[in-house]
């Protein structure tokens, strides 16, 4: 039976528009074509409206909140009880040293002062809780004949005279700060400065970037420069990071820059045609302004994660532009009219295009189920972006090639790369080897050598890990400021800043009760002895010293009294020395353990025993709730993240599957376009594993974007061949053409996307550089598995294809 040689001829060659019936079509088609100027007119208006609603409106931030999953369990504890736990939510950690000498230097102090004023001033901060050497709220207490007796850590006489010094030497030995507020070797001190949610006085949420800034210049730069190098801040906590981050996004604005460079060239080097390559790139820019310009609409802010989208939308944008330019070509290399071609290849390619599209939209949508708002709006914007290139790139470009078309030179190398291709000479010479995987020998390796990379992925990814697995913050680079910083206070301080905090919630005074003090003293017994935890503190720690100290000091007294005046006393003597030990009416105290790190393992271990412990000892007038600190907010995002995990790859998953199932109405078909992206996703997990990365909210949205956005290239090339299968030519015959009218683009496909991606590894913010990797990992294999199994799989599954197996490939890849 003779095939032609390409699917093209369905559509003949048509040169002058006279010859054209105008309303042939589908009724969008007609709709588009027949007003074109509308069109353009009407997408440019938008483009100006967005654009500039983008500039003017678009604002990069993050939100504290935003970052933590709000309904998971713990987090609902810790927010229900936010107001009563200060200090143990957003806050930042500012050690100064000394680096000339220690912290009883008179002009050490007066830069302490100073530094200490200057934050209390500063906007954002939670005054009440503020807490250095120069707040009253930081004392000293010790046992004397006439009883206990206590005071401010910084004497009130202090002028820097050596009388002045050594009391402040003494109280602060009698405090016993040393090691949480004191450096161990006397050269620096913290101020601990908890942040509010909102600025009062706008009453808008804080502008982290703003706050970094102003810790930058008027604290940082300013005093180390006014004391002459003698004196040195390090700076740590959630608003710093998120601060140094999106500093770190100012640079990224190059990468941008440097992936359209990328993709321009990849692009001309294939069609070698300027006008053609212009407009695909100008059309996925577009398609940018479109969605930063909605996101702005919406009152939607960018941000660290968010701040990706445009990246992928401009990469998905030229891979799809490119489909639509190939087609253009090569209907005018063989002589028709720009506008026919237009036409011509809009009929074939709008479904098909449709179809990745949505595919690539599953892989951002299933991004909703995960309990973290920073996620769901990168899911949101991303969502955003893939539907306005149904309208950039599906409908606006082919509208502006039917002007332009494309140079005659291209056109001209076009059809003859064809014809060579068809004859077995040129592209043919080099996309011949692909053909023998459609024989069984080669199907039969190519299946096996997967199937052992499969298996040897899957037993090194079952060691994939939830969470971290670095000190310090993983989302910058080693040696970024910021974790050079943290790793100074954590070799100079005994007390992390990783806070795990269990909440103990009782009736009004409760937390007063012996038996309550008994089992929070047991809770916090049993986490001391957990590897990982440095020590614990509670309510309890206080009144046992008081107690003690109201009886000469005696260490018999040095335990919980069952004498409820006893308890009552040392409450009110620790409400005056550590108010952040319990809330005002004494019905929330936190039991807090200090850990090493905030490692996966540690988090795990921790939260394992807080909960074992809890369940067993909770009543109804005396609740143990896990939890709160920094620890404990990041421990209840790893369950998060742990859960959705799986949860979201079973969503990608079964939205690909079925939107695979509806376009080839072919189980078979189904299994030969998904098998390939399992592969990818198995060997990705294992990359992981090998590269010290954990799955954590940076991190969880690489894998469903690579499956959405990954099964494309099967769309493209599964419609042709089964189209080709349907009109009777052999498998072999068809993957060939298959390969001849989109393979080559599909390689080009995946090429762009990973270049568009790659760039990323060398960005200074270390989260942005993993996803790079993965990114460009799973394009690329993406690609390479889709030419290489679709038609291995196909010779044992899809070898006898029928009318009946492919209707809805056909319609794609023909428009019928």
């Amino acid at each position: 039976m003779a095939v032609s040689t390409d699917l093209t001829d369905r559509m003949p060659v048509v040169r002058s528009l006279e010859d054209f019936d105008q309303k042939s079509g589908s009724a969008l088609e007609r709709l588009i074509f027949n007003h074109r100027l509308i069109v353009m007119i009407v997408c440019a208006v938008i483009t100006l409206l967005l654009a500039a609603g983008a500039a003017m409106k678009l604002t990069l931030n993050a939100s504290f909140e935003k970052m933590i999953p709000q309904t998971q369990p713990y987090i609902k504890n810790y927010l229900d009880n936010k107001n009563e736990l200060r200090g143990l939510g957003n806050a930042l950690r500012i050690v100064v040293e000394n680096t000339n000498g220690d912290i009883f230097d008179p002009k050490y102090q007066e830069a302490l002062r100073k530094i200490n004023d200057e934050l209390f001033l500063t906007p954002g901060v939670d005054r009440a809780w503020l807490k250095s050497l120069w707040t009253p709220g930081v004392r000293w207490n010790e046992v004397t004949e006439e009883g206990l007796r206590g005071g401010p850590v910084m004497p009130d006489s202090y002028d820097g005279s050596p009388k002045a010094t050594e009391q402040l030497r003494l109280n602060i030995a009698r405090a016993g700060i040393v090691g949480r507020m004191v450096g161990n070797d006397f050269k620096s001190s913290m101020i601990i400065v908890p942040l509010l949610d909102k600025d009062p006085a706008t009453g808008n949420p804080i502008d982290y970037r703003a706050l970094s800034r102003v810790l930058e210049d008027n604290i940082r730069a300013k005093f180390e420069h006014d004391s002459g190098g003698n004196v040195r801040i390090h700076i740590v906590g959630f608003a710093k990071l998120v601060g140094d981050l999106i500093d770190g996004l100012n640079q990224v604005m190059s990468f941008f820059a440097a992936a359209a460079l990328i993709a321009i060239a990849i692009i001309y080097l294939y069609t070698r045609c300027v006008r053609s390559t212009s407009l695909v790139v100008a059309c996925s820019v577009v398609a940018v302004a479109w969605q930063l310009g909605l996101v702005a609409l919406l009152g939607f802010e960018l941000d660290p994660f968010s701040i990706l989208v445009p990246f992928l939308i401009f990469a998905i944008g030229v891979s799809h532009g490119a489909q639509k330019m190939n087609g253009i070509m090569q209907d005018v290399g063989r002589g028709t009219h720009r506008l026919v071609a237009a036409r011509y290849t809009f009929r074939r390619l709008f479904l098909a295009g449709m179809t990745a599209l949505l595919a690539d939209a599953v892989g951002f949508a299933v991004l909703m189920a995960i309990d973290i708002p920073v996620i769901q709006d990168l899911a949101l914007t991303a969502s955003l972006g893939v539907a306005v290139l149904i309208f950039t790139n599906l409908i606006l470009l082919p509208v502006l090639l039917s002007y332009t078309g494309v140079s005659a030179k291209a056109a001209e190398r076009s059809l003859r790369a064809e014809q060579e291709t068809a004859s077995g000479k040129g592209l043919a010479a080099a996309w011949g080897w692909l053909d023998r995987f459609t024989g069984r020998g080669w199907a039969l390796a190519a299946i096996l050598v997967s199937l052992g990379l499969g298996v040897g992925g899957f037993l090194v990814s079952l060691q994939l890990k939830i969470g971290d697995l670095e000190a310090g913050a993983p989302e910058l680079r080693a040696d970024s400021r910021y974790n050079r910083d943290n790793a100074y206070i954590g070799a100079n301080y005994s007390l992390s800043s990783d806070q795990f905090a269990v909440i103990v919630k009782t009736p009004a005074e409760g937390c007063l009760n012996y038996q309550t003090l008994v089992e929070a003293d047991r809770l916090a017994w049993e986490l001391q002895q957990l590897p990982g935890v440095q020590t614990t503190v509670f309510l309890g720690n206080a009144v046992r010293q008081i107690t003690a100290g109201s009886n000469e000091g005696n260490p018999k007294w040095l335990t919980l009294a069952r004498n409820q005046d006893v308890l009552n006393y040392g409450a009110q003597q620790a409400a005056v020395n550590s108010p952040d030990l319990f809330n005002n009416n004494c019905s929330v105290m936190p039991v807090i353990a200090y850990l090493t790190d905030h490692r996966a393992e540690t988090l795990s271990r921790i939260v394992a025993e807080a909960n074992r412990f809890a369940a067993e000892h909770s009543q109804p007038d005396r609740q143990f709730l896990l939890a709160a600190g920094n620890a404990g907010i990041e421990a209840a995002t790893n369950i998060v993240v742990q859960q959705a995990n799986r949860t979201m790859l079973l969503y990608v998953y079964g939205a690909v599957i079925l939107l695979c199932f509806v376009t080839f109405r072919s189980w078979r078909a189904v299994v030969v376009a998904v098998l390939p992206l399992v592969l990818t996703s198995i060997l990705c997990e294992a990359l992981m594993v090998m590269l010290g990365m954990g799955v954590k909210v940076a991190t969880l949205p690489v894998i469903a974007l690579g499956v959405g956005i990954g099964v494309d290239y099967a769309l493209y090339l599964l419609s042709i061949q089964l189209a080709q299968q349907r009109a009777g030519a052999s498998l072999a015959v068809a993957y060939q053409r298959s390969i001849q009218f989109t393979g080559k683009v599909v390689a080009l496909v995946g090429v762009t996307l990973a270049a568009g991606v790659v760039t990323w590894v060398w960005s200074p913010i270390k989260f942005q550089a993993d996803m790079g990797i993965l990114l460009t990992f799973m394009f690329v294999l993406n690609m390479i598995g889709a030419l290489v199994l679709i038609p291995a799989l196909s010779h044992f599954l899809l070898k006898g294809a029928t009318k009946s197996e492919a209707p809805a490939a056909v319609s794609l890849a023909t428009g019928t």
